[in-house]
């Protein structure tokens, strides 16, 4: 898909686009092209209470936060959603997404299933997005070609996708990562889709009076 999405009409409001997929189904590489693609949509920096690692900013690559401050966001329903990993609170603070939003920005957050639920439990009009691969057989190949895991990990992480892959019942689009550049177009079609709604536009709907 070859679109000049520079001279498109920026909404008056924007999204929030969740991204969620097993490991495996190339989330990661489908997110990053989004990114560069679509204009006006950058992705969530989420808080965490993890210190920062080599190479890593506040603010660009993490909020990071003590944990007392995080408990403060969760307490005051300021968090989208949270979980916690290997000890350490990772969370999608609301007032920058709702704040983006607002201004005709949109923002795309990458998360697993469960995230996702807590997201559309506290921002129902979320847009869900599940990427699905063609079959199990390309998840477990994916992960073998990284060479990095063991036997038992890579088993693990099929037992962890299986269950993630429940979640595309729950999503409002599907898109099958079969063969890459299709996936591409089909992720940038809903992005686009979504983005041109009417009621994101009342601008142009009052102008033209319809």
């Amino acid at each position: 898909m070859s679109l000049d999405l520079r001279t498109w009409p920026r909404p008056d409001r924007g999204a929030l686009f969740v991204v969620s997929g097993a490991s495996g189904t190339g989330k990661t590489t489908l997110v990053q092209e989004a990114l560069r693609r679509m204009p006006n949509l950058t992705f969530s920096v989420s808080a965490t209470t993890r210190p920062p690692r080599a190479g890593e900013s506040d603010g660009i690559d993490y909020l990071f936060v003590s944990p007392e401050a995080f408990e403060q966001l969760r307490q005051t329903n300021e968090l989208l959603e949270w979980a916690e990993v290997y000890g350490n609170r990772y969370g999608t603070p609301k007032g920058p997404v709702l704040a983006a939003i607002a201004r005709g920005d949109s923002i795309l957050l990458d998360i697993d299933v469960k995230g996702a639920r807590q997201v559309r439990r506290a921002l129902p009009e979320a847009v869900t997005i599940f990427l699905l691969p063609p079959d199990m057989a390309t998840i477990e190949t994916r992960l073998r070609a990284r060479s990095t895991d063991s036997e038992a990990v890579i088993e693990r992480r099929m037992a962890e996708a299986r269950e993630q892959l429940e979640g595309a019942a729950e999503a409002d689009y599907i898109v099958v990562n079969d063969a890459l550049e299709s996936a591409h177009d089909q992720l940038q079609a809903i992005l686009v889709a979504e983005l041109c709604r009417r009621h994101r536009h009342p601008t142009l709907v009052e102008r033209f009076g319809a």
